[in-house]
């Protein structure tokens, strides 16, 4: 029993050796920018077609893609918004809001956000006079490249949801700031 028990412990190893063959390993192909002599330029990869562009890559609305504009002295932050502004994109730009800018700036834009209350670097106030007058396309250029101790947020925040960001902060500046003057005419009775 134990003669048998041994040899088929040897024989075992041997069988399964030549389950594994180097078919793979070994095949054909070209290595990337190594010679061929298939193609009569001497390359192994086909040059890309003129004006190809790959997929999810076009980006041809720059300002969409950027937050700028061209200005006299090299670009500047836009000041209108490249997409329509509607009570959806303000929910939705809340919604990411909360999830990814609450935590430091606090939930309504005063930088006073849990990271911040644990002792972290304070982000400044959305409601300082400098940010309430740069144009919106400076949020959606910091939600993308980051800015002092930001860090950017491209790989997480898609661009239609950073430009929905922006347009909540928009109204979080305008719910933090109104004047009696900003209220139509024949509303303000019902502020007093």
């Amino acid at each position: 029993m134990r003669i048998s028990t041994s040899l088929f412990l040897l024989v075992l190893p041997v069988l399964a050796l030549t389950g594994c063959r180097q078919d793979m390993h070994d095949q054909p192909k070209y290595k990337y920018l190594r010679g061929s002599e298939f193609f009569t330029d001497g390359r192994s990869a086909r040059p890309l077609v003129q004006n190809t562009v790959a997929r999810g890559q076009m980006h041809d609305d720059s300002i969409f893609y950027t937050g700028m504009i061209a200005g006299p002295a090299g670009p500047a932050p836009a000041t209108e918004f490249p997409i329509a502004i509607t009570k959806q994109v303000i929910d939705r730009g809340q919604e990411r809001f909360n999830i990814y800018c609450s935590p430091c700036h606090g939930q309504l834009g005063a930088g006073n956000g849990m990271i911040v209350q644990r002792g972290f670097k304070q982000p400044p106030s959305y409601h300082i006079d400098r940010l309430r007058q740069v144009g919106v396309g400076h949020f959606y250029d910091v939600i993308t490249n980051g800015y002092g101790a930001m860090y950017s947020f491209a790989d997480r925040v898609q661009p239609a949801d950073r430009w929905a960001i922006a347009a909540y902060i928009r109204a979080l500046q305008r719910s933090q700031n109104v004047n009696v003057a900003d209220v139509p005419a024949n509303e303000r009775g019902e502020l007093r």
